[in-house]
């Protein structure tokens, strides 16, 4: 094997595990999973069948990843922050034919107890803050809070709050990354990339 899982965890067969990848206590790999390399998969976390998952990803303790959820290289998933995969879910009724696919896009963090209703696509880079309900696309690099969660702000790649100048750009300290705020203030692009290392 070319991942590790601990001694408690399930990994079906036919699931594919990219090298370096852990599989920590009590988690579940069902077989139809796609799990890129790097990836830890924390304390009692689920993999639905049709879920591919990038590289480097982060999905903490008690997170469940059901089927039609994508997440992209270099995601951050927050304790026990919740994916849906039907929006009108009842007990009586099977609505397996009426999954919404999620998207997470490349270095999007999901704070905990976060939840991300079926059928959005989250904007790499973005940033959902702890608790944050949310019910609808995001945006590159948007840092949401609240329920439901209304974007706040701006968030640099390496996870810092963007302070805008009266041109509408901002630069990040860590990475010299130069942002630009684009469509009347709804978008924010990189502009100038330096190095995130």
């Amino acid at each position: 094997m070319s991942y590790w899982k601990h001694d408690s965890a399930i990994v079906d067969e036919g699931a594919q595990l990219g090298e370096g990848t852990k599989v920590w206590h009590f988690a579940h790999v069902s077989p139809g999973a796609r799990i890129g390399a790097g990836c830890s998969l924390g304390q009692g976390v689920y993999v639905g069948n049709d879920v591919a998952i990038g590289n480097n990803v982060r999905i903490q303790n008690n997170v469940s990843v059901y089927d039609a959820v994508t997440l992209e290289d270099d995601v951050f998933c927050g304790p026990s922050m919740v994916f849906t995969n039907v929006y009108n879910p009842r007990a009586a009724v099977a609505r397996k034919a009426e999954y919404r696919r999620t998207l997470v896009k490349r270095g999007a963090t999901l704070g905990a107890n976060c939840t991300i209703v079926c059928g959005s696509t989250i904007g790499s880079h973005a940033f959902i803050g702890a608790g944050a309900v949310v019910q609808k696309d995001v945006a590159d690099f948007a840092l949401m809070v609240g329920v439901p969660a209304r974007r706040i702000g701006w968030m640099s790649r390496y996870g810092e709050r963007l302070v805008f100048d009266a041109q509408g750009r901002a630069q990040c300290p860590h990475t010299g990354d130069v942002y630009e705020l684009q469509d009347d203030e709804r978008c924010c692009v990189l502009v100038t990339q330096g190095n995130l290392a």
